[in-house]
């Protein structure tokens, strides 16, 4: 057996190298990628939001703490997946790439690492928050990664709408490390996410269609067609934009997130219209890219607006109300 061995670059050129029994040549830059630092962070922002909406406060240190255990988490969640997804990722432009199908990492190293990852991130959560946080971590980390990666993703057209509610989890879990419970409010936050994610990632399979058709990934547009793939997302978007202005009502949300909430939404409307009338030639893609790549803008506006209402002295939801008569 060889000990020689050809390794691809980041750049994707082929280099070889000595092929050790075990070992991989990744390094932290590799192993990094396979926490998805993106959805990480997008994780971290959506959970400090749950965890400051808790009535009562929780100590900075501890609340630190528990956001590191949820990312953590996540970042388990996405190696775990990158595991489980390598072969359908080695044939797919947009993932050939990472780590595990591009040789850098070697398929039981990334199973170790996030096995371990997510066994530490939930006790860890246990210790310093508390034991019902960490069971939904638990939970979340699995529902990620049996019920979406392993089952729903390869199974239905609906793996997105269904497995969407991992991405959707952090707030609660947050929220959860802050008082050990969940709230309506919590719920509330968890239906926003839920609601953007089937848009969000269909304008994304749009463009990408072929290459999950490829990798025999069941994804709306390859199921159903384009047509019934544009058209769900124009209603979940009609469903999402008022939803997310629930918040105003709810309590949490004050002025400057229903303005927010309103104008972005209306983009968002916009943009899905766009995508259920332009079918043909490359405007077509340049309008799902549209929407895909705003989607992740108004989502990041609506929780840092949140965030900043928690933090400063903002007019509240009472004053909104009060001006609208309600």
């Amino acid at each position: 057996m060889s000990l020689v061995s050809d390794i691809q670059n980041r750049d994707g050129s082929f280099a070889q190298t000595a092929a050790v029994p075990g070992l991989s040549a990744g390094d932290a830059r590799d192993f990094w990628q396979l926490l998805k630092p993106r959805v990480m962070s997008l994780v971290i922002f959506t959970a400090l939001v749950g965890m400051l909406l808790a009535p009562e406060g929780m100590n900075p240190v501890l609340g630190f703490a528990s956001l590191l255990a949820i990312a953590v988490g996540a970042g388990a969640s996405g190696a775990l997946n990158m595991w489980w997804d390598a072969d359908i990722d080695a044939v797919m432009s947009r993932t050939a790439k990472r780590p595990i199908p591009a040789g850098r990492v070697a398929p039981g190293e990334a199973l170790a690492f996030g096995l371990v990852l997510s066994v530490g991130s939930v006790l860890f959560l246990g210790i310093v928050a508390n034991w019902f946080a960490a069971a939904f971590l638990a939970f979340t980390i699995f529902f990620y990664v049996v019920v979406y990666s392993m089952w729903l993703k390869r199974w239905t057209a609906q793996n997105i709408v269904i497995g969407g509610a991992a991405g959707a989890f952090p707030p609660m879990v947050g929220y959860a490390a802050a008082t050990g419970s969940v709230s309506i409010e919590s719920f509330v936050l968890f239906g926003l996410i839920f609601l953007w994610t089937p848009p969000h990632f269909w304008a994304l399979a749009l463009v990408k269609s072929a290459d999950y058709e490829r990798a025999g990934v069941p994804m709306l547009p390859v199921v159903a067609g384009e047509s019934a793939t544009r058209l769900q997302i124009l209603l979940y978007t009609l469903v999402l934009a008022p939803f997310a202005v629930l918040p105003v009502f709810m309590g949490f949300g004050g002025l400057a997130y229903l303005v927010v909430s309103v104008v972005t939404g209306g983009i968002m409307i916009r943009d899905a219209v766009g995508v259920y009338r332009i079918r043909e030639g490359a405007e077509a893609n340049r309008a799902a890219m549209r929407l895909f790549g705003f989607s992740i803008l108004y989502l990041f506006l609506l929780f840092a607006v949140l965030l900043a209402e928690l933090l400063l002295p903002l007019p509240g939801a009472g004053t909104v109300l009060r001006v609208m008569g309600l």
